[in-house]
Formats: C-alpha cells, structure tokens, sequence
C-alpha cells in the first residue's frame, strides 16, 4: 500500500472529495453495489446514494466486489428515490440521470452543460439492471445523458457504465 501511496480510511475521509453522488435506484445485484462502491473510492466521489430495494452494507454480495470501500465511501439509503432526490436537489444537486432515452447528451458532450453549473455538485442517477432509471427520477432529473454505443446489444452491465460516466465526471471536475 505505502509503494502505491494510497491512503488510509481515515486520511481518505479527511481529503477533498470530488462533488459526485452516486445514486443506485432499485438496483437489484449487491455485486453491482459493491462495484459501484469501489468506482466511488477510486474517484473520492462524495457518497453513495441507495435507494429502494438496493442492498445495503453489510451485505456480502456487496462486500465480496466493494473490498472495503464500503468503510471509506460515506453512504445513505432511502426508501424511496423521490425522497432521496428532492433530498440531494435541496442539497443543491445538480440531478443527472443515466438513461437511454429522447432527449439525452451523449456522455462525450456534456462539458458545456456542466460549464453552466460551474461549481456545482452532481447526483448522478443509475438504474434498476432491467427497468432502469425510474420514470419518477427520470422526471426529476435536470438533464439525462447516455453512452454511445455501436455495437448490437445497446446496453451495458450498470457496474460497467457507473465507472465509465463517473470517470467522465471526473475528468471534467478535476482537469
């Protein structure tokens, strides 16, 4: 650990975080969970956000991928997702949900529509494995993006897809 210069847990929840919510709506694979933990540790993104029926820590699903960043990343579960996101928007939030649908930026041009949130702090919204981001969110959410994709199948495993839009992010926010 000291030759790859990581940081503890407790000097870890003392750095600057990058102004990133991760939130999981009805995400059903604790697997999905636990990597959605790492990518945010990997990143210092501010916290997770579980909402509805996404399993929650200690759950060993969940542990088996986070490898302990489930003690390192700060977490809150709520019922349900409105609830969690008029929480984070009251927050000042910015809420971006992650979804294929009419309307959405593809996730390479999203630079100019966060230079007018310049400053700001991002909940980004991944959904349920199957349904997706719920309609409920997708209302609330201010801009939605999505990832290009070419090839036949359209969709990528939500694990997958949190670490490439979170990298994205953190690009931009962290130059």
């Amino acid at each position: 650990m000291a030759e790859l210069g990581r940081l503890s847990v407790e000097d870890y929840k003392e750095t600057n975080k990058t102004p990133i919510a991760i939130v999981l709506d009805d995400v059903r694979s604790a697997l999905n969970v636990g990597s959605a933990f790492r990518t945010a540790d990997a990143f210092a993104c501010g916290e997770m956000i579980l909402c509805g029926f996404t399993a929650q820590p200690p759950h060993r699903e969940i542990l088996k991928t986070a490898l302990g960043s489930t003690d390192s990343v700060a977490w809150r579960h709520f019922e349900q997702t409105v609830t969690a996101l008029t929480t984070l928007k009251a927050e000042g939030y910015t809420l971006i949900a992650v979804e294929q649908v009419e309307g959405s930026l593809f996730l390479q041009n999203i630079k100019d529509k966060m230079k007018e949130n310049s400053g700001g702090k991002y909940a980004l919204i991944f959904g349920n494995e199957v349904e997706g981001v719920s309609e409920e969110a997708l209302k609330m959410a201010d801009f939605t993006v999505e990832i290009p994709q070419y090839g036949t199948k359209h969709s990528l495993n939500i694990a997958v897809t949190v670490g490439i839009v979170s990298w994205e992010f953190v690009k931009i926010l962290r130059g």
